[in-house]
C-alpha cells in the first residue's frame, strides 16, 4: 500500500538549524519587498510551509530576521562573479558595459528594498556601526578598478576611473521627480564615460 503524505514527511530528514534559518529567509525576503517591516510572522510561516512558533525557534526576534533578510539581499557574490567574468572580453568599452549591468541590477534590488523598508517605518541604516559608503559598494569599485588594464590609456588611476563610473552608474539610475524618466542603457553610458556626451 502506497504512502500517504503524513508518512513521507515523518520519514524526510529534519532540517539543520542553519537549513532552516536559510529557508525561512528564502521565504521572506520577498514579503519583505511586498510589505516592508509590516510583514508578519504568520505571513512568513504560511510561506516557508511551517508553524509560526518555528520562526522563533530559527530567529529570537522578526528584527533578527528582517536584518538577516536585509544582509542577504545586500549580498554581492553573484555581482563581484560577473565583474569577473568581464575580463573576457577583449575590449575595455564591452568590459565596462559587463560591469554596469551587474552594478546597476544590484542597485535596483537594494533600493527597492531599502526604500520599502523605510516607508514601513524600519531604518535599514540602523545595525550599521559606519554610516559611510556600504563594505558592498567598496568591493564593487574595486573590482571595477580591476577591470582597467595597463593598455587602456587612463588618465586617472583605476580606483578613480571606477568611482567616477560608478558615480555614472548611480544618478542613471535615479528616476523621478528632479530627475527625469530617461536613462542610458550599460553601452550608451560606456560611451558616454569613455568619449563625453559632445557628438
Amino acid at each position: 500500500m502506497p504512502e500517504d503524505s503524513t508518512q513521507r514527511r515523518r520519514r524526510a530528514p529534519a532540517m539543520s538549524p542553519e537549513d532552516r534559518r536559510e529557508a525561512i529567509v528564502t521565504a521572506t525576503v520577498p514579503l519583505l519587498f511586498e510589505h516592508g517591516a509590516n510583514v508578519t510572522t504568520s505571513q512568513i510561516a504560511k510561506a516557508a510551509g511551517i508553524a509560526e512558533g518555528t520562526v522563533f525557534r530559527a530567529f529570537k526576534d522578526k528584527q533578527e530576521l528582517i536584518h538577516t533578510c536585509v544582509r542577504t539581499v545586500l549580498a554581492i557574490d553573484s555581482e563581484l562573479a560577473l565583474i569577473d567574468q568581464a575580463r573576457q572580453a577583449g575590449a575595455l568599452a564591452e568590459r565596462l558595459s559587463w560591469a554596469i549591468s551587474a552594478v546597476s541590477s544590484y542597485l535596483d534590488r537594494l533600493w527597492k528594498l531599502m526604500s520599502v523598508l523605510r516607508d514601513s517605518g524600519y531604518d535599514p541604516d540602523a545595525d550599521r556601526k559606519h554610516k559611510g559608503p556600504p563594505a558592498e559598494m567598496q568591493q564593487i569599485a574595486e573590482q571595477v578598478a580591476s577591470l582597467f588594464g595597463p593598455d587602456d590609456d587612463l588618465r586617472v588611476d583605476p580606483s578613480l576611473a571606477a568611482r567616477l563610473l560608478l558615480g555614472l552608474v548611480f544618478t542613471n539610475r535615479m528616476q523621478g521627480k528632479g530627475f527625469g524618466d530617461s536613462t542610458a542603457d550599460a553601452d550608451l553610458l560606456v560611451e558616454l564615460f569613455l568619449h563625453g556626451v559632445k557628438k
